[in-house]
């Protein structure tokens, strides 16, 4: 039988992700440019116990999402299309952003820990020719992350105000 609407273990996870990312984004707005002399504090460590907590939400998100699947929704086949590509575009983004900003911290020879929990390096320090991934990291959280949830939030909105469609309230 197909459904149209998620189930509540997806909204869960949704939701739980739109608060870390939230909460990511204001953290990463508000903490100190992270330079060659900078030394990890509360703001930074915060920030690493974010970015473990969204990886780790998302690793099970994309399980859930691949065993369950997703609802059946009523649009047109080249929205239908931008949705899904949208959507895994965020999913991917989500998984890549924390691990590079791991591996960034790593590279720094920063510890990262999950809220007080230390997790291993994913690289040496300093290692030769790593020194790119915090760049990335900021590069693609700052605009291509922003702009594919700012992009996901629009299409949410058009689709209850403007289609009046179930698409939003299938999340709700």
């Amino acid at each position: 039988m197909q459904r149209d609407e998620y189930s509540p273990a997806a909204k869960v996870l949704h939701w739980m992700v739109v608060v870390l990312i939230a909460a990511q984004f204001a953290v990463a707005w508000s903490m100190p440019h992270i330079g060659r002399n900078t030394q990890p504090e509360t703001l930074i460590n915060l920030h690493f116990s974010l970015g473990v907590a969204v990886l780790a939400v998302m690793l099970v998100r994309l399980v859930y999402r691949v065993a369950a699947g997703a609802p059946v929704t009523a649009t047109l086949p080249a929205l239908g299309m931008a949705a899904r590509l949208t959507h895994w575009l965020l999913y991917t983004l989500l998984v890549v952003l924390p691990v590079l900003g791991w591996m960034n911290a790593s590279w720094r020879g920063f510890p990262v820990a999950l809220f007080g929990l230390e997790l291993p390096k994913l690289m040496p320090t300093r290692l030769p020719g790593w020194n790119w991934t915090g760049d990335v990291h900021a590069l693609l959280s700052n605009y291509v992350l922003l702009t594919l949830v700012i992009l996901h939030i629009l299409a949410a909105l058009y689709h209850h105000f403007v289609l009046r469609d179930r698409v939003l309230k299938s999340m709700l």
